[in-house]
């Protein structure tokens, strides 16, 4: 079976944006240093958003991910940034029930049940996984089904803002599974749902 993968920057305290839910790349405490980069063009080079694959000459399907997976907010930081597409090489699902459309035929829009469409995507005939972009509040109604957590954790604390599960109290329990870290002090865990026996 397919396994969702919450792949996504967080600050020291939890946080993957400010305060104001924009995009959080390149701030200060969000920093896209070289090192990470190139952890990305070769671990996850489908996460890049189209215009930085295409700037950093990135081509071809998925290395680890088909899917990808993104709530309201998350996905109007791409519109913001004039791309109703920011992942055209992937399957496209946005999350919401305040929106009734999504510019473009690319982006499937789902309005109810996310953990039951999830759920089936997890069935489909596909042997790449399936990635959850963001935000917190998606990832927090998806935690049943989250399979791999996978944190690109910066040396910054922010003190408030969105945090990574946005929602009631839920202890979920993962196994560490890998950590690198990059000169630049960005430590990438790797942790996976922890099965009971």
């Amino acid at each position: 079976m397919r396994r969702l993968t919450y792949y996504v920057a967080t600050t020291l305290d939890g946080f993957i944006a400010g305060p104001d839910g924009g995009d959080p790349s390149g701030q200060s405490y969000f920093p896209v240093p070289p090192d990470l980069v190139d952890y990305m063009v070769t671990n996850f080079p489908e996460t890049l958003p189209a215009p930085a694959r295409a700037a950093l000459g990135v081509e071809g399907p998925g290395k680890v991910f088909d899917t990808v997976l993104e709530g309201r907010a998350s996905y109007q930081v791409g519109l913001d940034a004039g791309l109703d597409d920011a992942y055209p090489h992937l399957r496209h699902l946005v999350f919401s029930t305040t929106m009734r459309e999504v510019p473009g035929d690319t982006v499937e829009l789902v309005g109810t049940d996310a953990l039951e469409r999830v759920r089936r995507l997890k069935q489909d005939d596909s042997e790449l996984d399936i990635w959850l972009v963001g935000g917190g509040t998606l990832a927090h109604s998806l935690l049943p089904e989250i399979d791999r957590l996978i944190i690109k954790q910066h040396p910054s604390v922010i003190g408030s803002g969105i945090p990574m599960f946005a929602g009631p109290f839920q202890p979920t329990l993962f196994t560490h599974v890998d950590t690198s870290v990059l000169d630049s002090g960005v430590r990438v865990l790797t942790l996976d749902r922890r099965r009971r026996s």
